[in-house]
């Protein structure tokens, strides 16, 4: 999310823009805005809308054709393109047909709302509180005229008498319905009142009095922000004295006519603005509408990058996997979950299949190599007895027949033709072993004893070697041939004493140790040899090479042992491979415990 908004700051500052400056607009339409409502204004506030707008709309479409055109060049793969744009469409048709029709329901709600029938009831209301208003007042202006008609009448009998002037107004005040009643003189100095308490009394504005002090006529006055109705008028009878009446207007009704007075002026600002104000509101409209499109292609067009890489990921794998590359893997990029175990399948069946084949071009190689080694022989091992017995035969005849300076060098000769025969049988039958190699048979046996056990017969060969064995089970089941497991670990072993004491001829003092380590988990057995022989530096460009039949680099050695070691190996569903070390050699065998459930550790 952080990346998304850091990627798209400028259409985010620019979309912001946008919508301030037409919302500025709209409340400038209704006359809400500080900026003067003219035609200049207003002018200028569109055009700077519709360039915004037109900005907006070519960085977003810039920003989704390059994002198009990023997936399709990261990708690779040009399907992605077509269902992007399926993406985009579906998104964008309903979202511009939704537009049209909100902006149609939008204008057509304007147009009721500016219907004759609203605009009578409007303006009803207003005139019903304004006839409540203009009945009081006329009220208290025929109310003050009988007032002043009495309290002229009656001057003669009050003589300027506190007391009775108060009975009087308080009697004036509930005969015609009045909250206050006052006595005044020029000054707004309070004469007599139908106040208990005057203090509570206020005067009325000097504008008003001035108005009446030459004429004989009442004066109305209201006072909305007080909400009281009062006339004012000068007694005839009486010198410099004038009659203040005050009545109080209902709250509601007054607030309820300031109101309405700010919504009709309101109502009628609209109404003729209406046109832009349709405007303004389609502005902000097709910028919010906009930017949830952009928000939306892009949402497409990243699941439908998300989604098409991993096919596209496979389509090449697949097409690698074609031309026999079964190195190839398929990334386990973070995607939807079932491409994610499609992802993790395939490159499990490929990690299969390529075991296979390996497995297949070995037991290819080694039936080649054995077909060939029954051959030799067979081929070798007849003329070997005839030429044993030949050489006894001319040993036991000539002998007695050879001077005696001569006879040690016969004797020698035919030693050593002896010696030559028996190694070529033991040749022969290291061939037969390897051409007869039996099938494993298959139980379960204790890998920790059997490499105790070749590890104390080996240990004997050369006691100043250190061997340590580490393990992190005392017991490790697995089904096995148990004599041809026996034999893999005793060649092995014996490979790398011998390797040591190959190095030991050559620097005497150097310490000779031998590291066997086993482990067990849920998925694989896994053993370790490691030791600081001769290593692998003469042949550590192939290394695998010593796993080919006759290929060997001891000086009388047959090529024949790690063969048959890999192929037991092999046989149990296993892998042998050999790593050059400083200072030594590591020999490295993980044996594949999927479909052997008899496997099991202590």
């Amino acid at each position: 999310m952080i990346d998304f908004l850091k990627k798209n700051i400028f259409i985010i500052i620019l979309s912001s823009i946008t919508l301030f400056i037409g919302f500025l607009t709209f409340l400038t339409f209704i006359d809400r805005s500080f900026i003067q409502l003219n035609q200049d204004n207003l002018q200028y506030l569109l055009i700077l809308n519709i360039f915004l707008l037109v900005l907006l709309f070519t960085f977003i479409f810039f920003e989704i054709q390059k994002s198009i055109k990023n997936d399709i060049d990261r990708d690779g793969i040009k399907s992605n393109k077509k269902y992007i744009t399926y993406f985009s469409l579906f998104t964008l048709i309903p979202s511009i047909l939704i537009s049209i029709f909100s902006l149609f329901l939008f204008s057509f709600a304007l147009e009721k709302y500016f219907d004759k029938k609203v605009s009578t009831v409007v303006n009803n209301s207003y005139e019903l509180a304004k006839s409540y208003v203009t009945e009081v007042r006329n009220k208290i202006e025929a109310d003050i005229v009988l007032i002043a008609f009495d309290t002229n009448k009656s001057g003669k009998f009050l003589n300027n008498n506190d007391r009775d002037y108060l009975r009087f107004l308080k009697t004036q005040k509930l005969i015609r319905d009045v909250d206050e009643i006052h006595i005044i003189d020029d000054n707004k100095n309070l004469l007599f009142s139908s106040l208990e308490n005057k203090t509570n009394y206020n005067p009325p504005l000097d504008e008003a009095l001035d108005l009446v002090l030459d004429d004989d006529r009442p004066l109305k006055i209201i006072n909305a922000p007080q909400n009281i109705s009062a006339a004012i008028m000068r007694l005839q009878e009486f010198d410099n004295r004038f009659l203040y009446v005050v009545k109080y207007l209902d709250k509601d009704i007054s607030k309820y006519l300031s109101e309405s007075q700010e919504a009709i002026n309101f109502y009628y600002t609209v109404e003729e603005k209406s046109t832009g104000i349709k405007i303004s509101f389609a502005i902000i409209y097709i910028v919010i509408v906009t930017l949830l499109l952009f928000l939306s292609i892009t949402i497409a067009i990243r699941f439908s990058s998300r989604f098409f890489r991993s096919i596209n990921n496979l389509i090449l794998a697949s097409s690698a996997i074609g031309d026999g590359n079964l190195d190839t893997k398929v990334p386990e990029i973070k995607t939807d979950k079932d491409l994610e175990v499609l992802n993790k399948n395939f490159n499990s069946m490929i990690s299969r299949l390529k075991n296979q084949q390996e497995k297949l071009i070995i037991n290819e190689k080694h039936e080649a190599w054995e077909s060939l080694a029954r051959k030799l022989a067979h081929e070798i091992k007849n003329p070997l007895t005839p030429l044993q017995l030949t050489i006894d035969r001319i040993k036991d005849k000539y002998a007695n027949q050879i001077s005696s300076s001569d006879q040690n060098n016969f004797k020698e000769n035919l030693k050593i033709i002896n010696n030559q025969i028996k190694q070529i049988e033991n040749l022969v039958n290291e061939f037969s072993d390897f051409a007869r190699m039996p099938k494993p048979v298959l139980k379960d046996n204790n890998l920790i004893e059997i490499l105790k056990e070749n590890i104390d017969l080996l240990s004997e060969i050369d006691k100043s070697i250190k061997i340590d064995f580490l393990k992190n089970n005392e017991k490790i089941i697995f089904n096995c041939d148990r004599e041809q497991i026996a034999r893999v670990f005793f060649n092995l072993i014996k490979n790398s004493i011998e390797s040591i004491q190959e190095k030991s001829k050559k620097n005497i003092e150097f310490i000779k140790k031998i590291k066997i380590e086993i482990l067990y988990n849920n998925d694989h057995i896994k053993f370790i040899l490691v030791d600081n022989g001769l290593g692998f530096d003469k042949i550590k460009d192939d290394i695998k090479k010593i796993l080919n039949p006759y290929f060997t680099t001891k000086k009388n050695g047959t090529g024949l042992g790690l063969s048959i070691v890999n192929k037991i190996i092999n046989d149990h569903n296993g892998k042998l491979d050999f790593f050059s070390v400083s200072d030594g050699a590591k020999t490295e065998i993980i044996f594949n415990l999927n479909g052997n459930r008899n496997s099991y550790s202590r």
